[in-house]
């Protein structure tokens, strides 16, 4: 029973999320209400604020969890640059092409809405910190480790420069180019001729 009641609610989560980046693409984030989104989802003020606390929210998208999973259920042996493209990879593939979509246009407004910039960068803010934890103990290293901070500082700069491209350029193959920039990284960052 509570499997359902847990699928019901994570529909209900991303009805919710869709219809509100759906307002926020055609009328602008500012120009949209938590009570338009909640009209165009078909449910109650107050079921958009019990899933998503603020407005801000509405375009965040917690999948790190999943990342994370990902990323420890790859063997131990690989170096953090490859393990990170690698888990890339997967999730990415389990992505369908609406998903991979919907995330670019939250990364998009991200970057093009001010009032988003702040609640973004504690987002990435998050996100180093939490990688940084797990390629530690993966390596078995402290997650204060100066080369783990290093390579993880390393591998974000990488992610951040394409998905600044990406959101620049939608028509960009983000999920190859990712690929392509983190297999350049783990070769040392060469520069071709």
């Amino acid at each position: 029973m509570s499997g359902l009641r847990e699928r019901k609610k994570a529909r209900t989560r991303a009805l919710i999320q869709k219809e509100a980046l759906r307002l926020f693409r055609e009328q602008g984030y500012a120009a949209t209400t938590i009570e338009q989104v909640a009209e165009a989802a078909e449910v109650a003020p107050s079921t958009v604020f019990r899933y998503f606390a603020t407005k801000e929210d509405l375009v965040l998208l917690d999948q790190f969890p999943p990342f994370v999973e990902v990323l420890n259920a790859l063997p131990r042996d690989l170096h953090p640059v490859e393990a990170m493209r690698l888990a890339m990879r997967d999730i990415f593939a389990a992505q369908s092409a609406e998903e991979i979509s919907e995330g670019l246009e939250r990364e998009k407004l991200m970057l093009t809405v001010p009032e988003l910039w702040a609640a973004s960068l504690e987002n990435v803010s998050m996100a180093l910190r939490t990688v940084q934890e797990v390629l530690a103990e993966r390596a078995g290293r402290p997650a204060d480790d100066p080369e783990i901070r290093n390579v993880t500082g390393a591998i974000v700069g990488v992610v951040m420069n394409v998905w600044f491209d990406w959101a620049k350029d939608p028509g960009m193959n983000g999920p190859a180019e990712l690929d392509r920039a983190l297999a350049h990284l783990a070769t040392g960052l060469p520069l071709t001729p």
